[in-house]
C-alpha cells in the first residue's frame, strides 16, 4: 500500500518470488504510473479494499504517517486476525503497528537499507541489500522468509534501537550526497570539467577503505594535522564557495576529533588546528 519508490519495488520483488499481489493503493499520477509498470495486472483500489483482500498487507508510506494509518485501520475494524501487517519505516519498530496487533494480526518491520529509484533496476539492488528487521521472536522466521524472498539480508534491529539504526543510516547516505554535490560545486567552481570524473574513483576509494578499516582509513590534511593547508582550503572557499565553507569546518572538527581519539593525531598538534577551525 503506497506505490512510491519503495512499494513498488518491493510489491515487484515478492511478486517475482511467486507471491500474488491483489491490489495496490496509489493517488498521484507517479504512483499510478509506477504501479502499471512494476506491477502489471493490479489493481489500483482504495485503502479499505486494499487491505480487506490480502493475506499480507505491506504499508510503504512516510514515517510521519504511518502510525495514523494502522490505528484509523484498526478503528475501522480493517485488520483481520492472521493477517500479516509489514511496513517498511527505518525509524519505527514493530510498536508502531500494536493496533494491528490487537486485531490480531501479525507485524513486521522490514526496512530495505537502500535508496530507491521507483524502477525495475532496484531490483537488482535488492540482492546486496541488508533489511533492517523488529519482530517478535516467533514471527522471526516469516520475516526472514520474506526478506530473502525479496533478494535482500535480514539485519536484527531491536525495538529500543531502531531510531539510532534509522539515524546511522540518514547520516551516512543522506549527508554523502550533500558531501559529493558541495566538492563537485567546489571543483566546477575551480574551472574543473567533469567534477564527477575527479571525484569519484577517490570517493570510491574512500568509501571502500571507511567501511574495511573505519578511522583507520583517516587521510588528508586533517588528520596530519597540517593546520597550514586547512588555512589555505579555509580562504579558498571563502572566495569561491562561500556556501561550502561551514559544511567543511564541521566536518573538519568532526575528522580532527576522531583523528585525536583514535590516536592518529597528538594532542600537540590537535591544538592549533582545532584553535583554527574553532575561530570559524
Amino acid at each position: 500500500m503506497g506505490a512510491g519508490r519503495v512499494g513498488a519495488v518491493l510489491g515487484a520483488a515478492l511478486a517475482r518470488s511467486g507471491h500474488r499481489v491483489t491490489g495496490a493503493y496509489a493517488v498521484s499520477a507517479a504512483s499510478r504510473e509506477r504501479a502499471e509498470t512494476l506491477l502489471p495486472g493490479v489493481p489500483v483500489a482504495d485503502v479499505p479494499t486494499v487491505v480487506a483482500g490480502a493475506e499480507l498487507v505491506l504499508l510503504a508510506v512516510p514515517d510521519d504517517a504511518l502510525a495514523d494509518l494502522v490505528a484509523g485501520l484498526a478503528a475501522t475494524g480493517a485488520w483481520q486476525a492472521g493477517q500479516i501487517v509489514v511496513h517498511t519505516s527505518g525509524r519505527h519498530g514493530a510498536a508502531v503497528l500494536d493496533p494491528a496487533r490487537s486485531r490480531h494480526a501479525l507485524p513486521l518491520a522490514l526496512h530495505p537499507a537502500m535508496t530507491f529509484t521507483g524502477t525495475a533496476m532496484d531490483l537488482d539492488r535488492l540482492s546486496d541489500c541488508a533489511f533492517g528487521v523488529t519482530a517478535d521472536p516467533e514471527l522471526r522466521p516469516v520475516a526472514e522468509a520474506l526478506v530473502l524472498e525479496m533478494g535482500g539480508t535480514p539485519v536484527w534491529v531491536a525495538e529500543e534501537d531502531r531510531v539510532a539504526y534509522h539515524c546511522a543510516l540518514a547520516h551516512g547516505a543522506n549527508h554523502v550526497v550533500t558531501l559529493v554535490s558541495e566538492a563537485m560545486e567546489v571543483l566546477s567552481r575551480a574551472g574543473v570539467e567533469a567534477p564527477h570524473r575527479v571525484l569519484g574513483p577517490l570517493m570510491n576509494a574512500s568509501l571502500d577503505n571507511a567501511l574495511r578499516m573505519g578511522d583507520a582509513a583517516l587521510t588528508g590534511p586533517v588528520s596530519r594535522g597540517d593546520v597550514g593547508t586547512v588555512e589555505d582550503h579555509l580562504a579558498a572557499l571563502e572566495r569561491v564557495a562561500p556556501d561550502v565553507r561551514a559544511t567543511y569546518v564541521a566536518l573538519a572538527r568532526a575528522t580532527a576529533l576522531r583523528a585525536l581519539d583514535s590516536g592518529r593525531l597528538s594532542p600537540a598538534v590537535a591544538e592549533p588546528l582545532l584553535g583554527v577551525l574553532g575561530e570559524q
